[in-house]
């Protein structure tokens, strides 16, 4: 009897060891395109929401507050799945740099995704975009591995369209 007292103790301790570890390994997605036009134009694309619609295969729906400590609904869908829907928090909105979010699962820790898009200046008419996201939680361990390629698949599909608008002008 105290034997498998014992194991049993054991077991659940590092079970919940685990599970605490997990929520502090990070999993990410990160994508990057060169994208030949100025910094302003690329910027002015990515945060015109409005629009994304008409051009962003990936992100079919945003709206709401754009500066930190607002939120925004957003609509998701990659080729061949159902969409998603979700109202992240905004983190940071650095013109012509860097906008980021964070959304989460119906509560923060379960599993959270930090998104984020960056811009960096090549030259005065050429661009770096960036556009990841780093997954965290108690369920990320799970429910990444699940999500990671259809996701990364749909961000390089939103890079290439936001290059193509950006270059066609």
């Amino acid at each position: 009897m105290k034997r498998r007292y014992k194991f049993t103790l054991i077991t659940l301790s590092i079970a919940v060891l685990l599970i605490i570890l997990n929520q502090f390994i990070m999993r990410s997605i990160k994508t990057e395109i060169t994208i030949n036009a100025p910094k302003e134009k690329v910027w002015n694309l990515l945060m015109d929401h409005k629009n994304y619609p008409t051009w962003n295969p990936f992100v079919k729906h945003i709206e709401g507050g754009v500066q930190p400590g607002e939120n925004l609904s957003v609509t998701v869908q990659s080729e061949g799945n159902k969409s998603m829907d979700f109202k992240p928090l905004v983190l940071t909105n650095n013109t012509a740099k860097e906008f980021r979010w964070k959304g989460k699962l119906f509560v923060n820790g379960l599993f959270d995704g930090e998104h984020y898009f960056q811009i960096e200046e090549i030259s005065e008419n050429q661009v770096k975009f960036i556009h990841g996201e780093n997954f965290t939680g108690l369920l990320s361990g799970v429910l990444t591995p699940l999500i990671l390629d259809d996701t990364k698949k749909g961000f390089e599909q939103m890079n290439e369209a936001l290059k193509q608008l950006s270059e066609r002008f």
